[in-house]
């Protein structure tokens, strides 16, 4: 069974690990997958993108949650909060966006 107390003692453990991984990974993979969105990349890679980029987006909202629960509340919190929140929406923007940018820029292809 999933006991949370272990997840938050993990995440406070390991903080300087969980975020010296997760904040590149956050920015490489978010940028990955807008700059496949406006070259117009088949739309199977910019969901395989976008689906890795916000499985570590939700996981650092999750990690600033845990710091959240055990009452940490500091300027880093609220600043990984926002970069995990602003990499989950640009992924969605850019999902939903795909097909207007594709259609748009192959159309106009001579």
């Amino acid at each position: 069974m999933l006991d949370f107390n272990n997840l938050i003692e993990f995440s406070s453990t390991y903080c300087i690990g969980i975020c010296a991984f997760l904040i590149p990974a956050n920015l490489l993979a978010t940028s990955s997958t807008i700059i496949f969105t406006l070259l117009g990349r088949p739309t199977i890679e910019i969901w395989q993108t976008a689906f890795i980029a916000s499985f570590f987006a939700l996981l650092m909202i999750l990690h600033v949650f845990a710091w959240f629960t055990i009452g940490v509340v500091m300027a880093p919190t609220y600043i990984l909060l926002g970069l995990g929140s602003i990499c989950l929406l640009a992924n969605l923007i850019a999902i939903l966006s795909h097909r207007r940018f594709a259609f748009r820029y192959i159309t106009k292809v001579p």
